[in-house]
């Protein structure tokens, strides 16, 4: 099995950075269901781990996250799941955003070339995202006919305000530009080309110089306060990703996505 997740520790001001990059060489970095599982035990690692104050997480030279595999054969089997098989496996993607926002060490995305569906959601379960001023989000999900999921939707709520979400998650195919994701607050701070990860670590270095303990509570209360009501509000997308998943539009977005055409959508 191929690792596409590393982990690097020790970095920075008293070894207290840690990094965590994912990239599976190919310029597009999707996640398939094994990377999902990867990512979530990278974040878990860090559970008693009292030396690392803050982890960054990058991507590719060219691109953060495709998002989900629609090509990944374990992926591609969702499509013969019964809907129990289906709901058990549609738990990894929530479950790898939890893991990382539930995480005590302050997290910075570094972000290169594109980032797109999960990506989007994996970014947002992040403290902080810095950006290159050349790269763009997109959120396309819509546009396959499913829903937003991963729980994300409140958490970009928290960072964008309703109209805002709704314009990012509705308008599936627009492209949300590095200098529109920082106006809208959707990320914290935008660089020149290729040069996201160092700002990212130019970040983390000022983070670790403060006293991790109060850091850490900081970062719990602010989170415990935002979120609050964010498992009673998303409680469902995974069951209406489900429902959305046995309709003809969303057969015909995959189909229209992978015969590159353009859908047509007819609300069944």
């Amino acid at each position: 099995m191929v690792d596409d997740v590393t982990i690097e520790k020790g970095l920075g001001p008293e070894g207290r950075i840690a990094v965590v990059r994912f990239d599976r060489g190919d310029g597009i970095n999707a996640l398939s269901p094994e990377a999902l599982r990867q990512l979530t035990d990278a974040a878990r690692s860090f559970e008693d781990d009292g030396e690392t104050s803050v982890v960054v997480l990058t991507g590719g030279a060219k691109s953060f996250s495709a998002g989900f595999d629609l090509k990944d054969a374990e992926g591609r089997s969702r499509q013969t799941m019964d809907m129990g098989a289906l709901r058990r496996h549609l738990k990894l993607g929530p479950r790898l955003t939890r893991a990382w926002q539930d995480m005590e060490q302050v997290t910075i995305g570094a972000i290169e070339g594109f980032c797109v569906g999960g990506g989007v959601a994996l970014a947002v379960a992040l403290d902080f995202r810095v950006m290159a001023r050349d790269a763009h989000m997109r959120v396309p999900e819509i546009a396959l006919g499913m829903n937003m999921s991963w729980q994300s939707v409140p958490r970009m709520l928290h960072l964008m305000g309703p109209a805002r979400t709704k314009q990012a998650v509705i308008l599936a195919d627009d492209r949300i530009s590095a200098d529109e994701a920082y106006e809208w607050g959707l990320v914290e701070q935008v660089t020149d080309p290729g040069r996201s990860y160092e700002a990212a670590m130019a970040l983390a270095a000022k983070i670790a110089a403060q006293p991790p303990i109060s850091v850490a509570m900081t970062k719990l209360t602010v989170n415990r306060l935002a979120h609050a009501l964010d498992d009673l509000a998303s409680h469902m997308d995974l069951d209406q990703f489900a429902l959305a998943s046995l309709t003809e539009d969303h057969k015909e977005g995959v189909a229209a996505f992978l015969g590159r055409r353009r859908p047509r959508f007819k609300g069944r």
